[in-house]
């Protein structure tokens, strides 16, 4: 049970709507429709807050030169290790459309990743797994990603580990539930 109001765009001041516009200009749940997914409805109780969660969030998902199914499977990796219901469930569909092999989906949602992925896959569910649970990426996980990525791509993997890490913690915090009628991906056992 959410712990604030999930808050509409009307629910907002005169001058905080337009941080509703931006977030529903790049994250429209549907296209006909100005609605938001419901993590930022409740970061809404403070418009500031949501604001600059939503520009990190605008930046690693869609200004990054990340390769997109890298982007997902770090996000399906985040996901995973914070057993973040609402993330994975969102994601899933996302991954699968970005090229993500369904096999590598698997993997990951049973808890096996980055056990038998590829080398490129297994380093990103890795340095997920490294962050979210450790203290940060051991030497040859971080060397293993620069090799792959490069030191800018390198970076921006890192910060949207940390930022899918981040709204994990927020969104369990705050009691996000799935919107009515969704499915979860996860087992719920996680």
């Amino acid at each position: 049970m959410p712990r604030l109001p999930y808050l509409s765009r009307e629910d907002l001041p005169e001058d905080k709507r337009h941080v509703y516009d931006r977030i529903a200009s790049t994250r429209s749940v549907d296209a006909s429709v100005a609605e938001i997914p419901r993590v930022f409805k409740l970061v809404l109780n403070s418009p500031d807050a949501a604001q600059a969660v939503a520009a990190l969030g605008e930046h690693v998902r869609f200004g990054s030169a990340l390769d997109p199914a890298a982007r997902e499977t770090a996000i399906l990796s985040t996901a995973r290790e914070m057993n973040s219901q609402y993330e994975w469930t969102h994601h899933e569909p996302i991954a699968r459309r970005v090229g993500v092999r369904a096999q590598v989906i698997e993997a990951i949602r049973v808890g096996r990743g980055p056990t038998g992925l590829t080398g490129r896959e297994a380093v990103f569910a890795q340095a997920a797994r490294e962050m979210v649970t450790g203290s940060g990426l051991t030497d040859r996980t971080f060397q293993a990603v620069e090799r792959l990525l490069g030191l800018a791509l390198a970076v921006e993997l890192i910060v949207l580990i940390g930022y899918y890490s981040m709204l994990g913690r927020v969104m369990d915090a705050l009691g996000i539930e799935l919107e009515p009628g969704v499915e979860p991906g996860l087992p719920e056992d996680s």
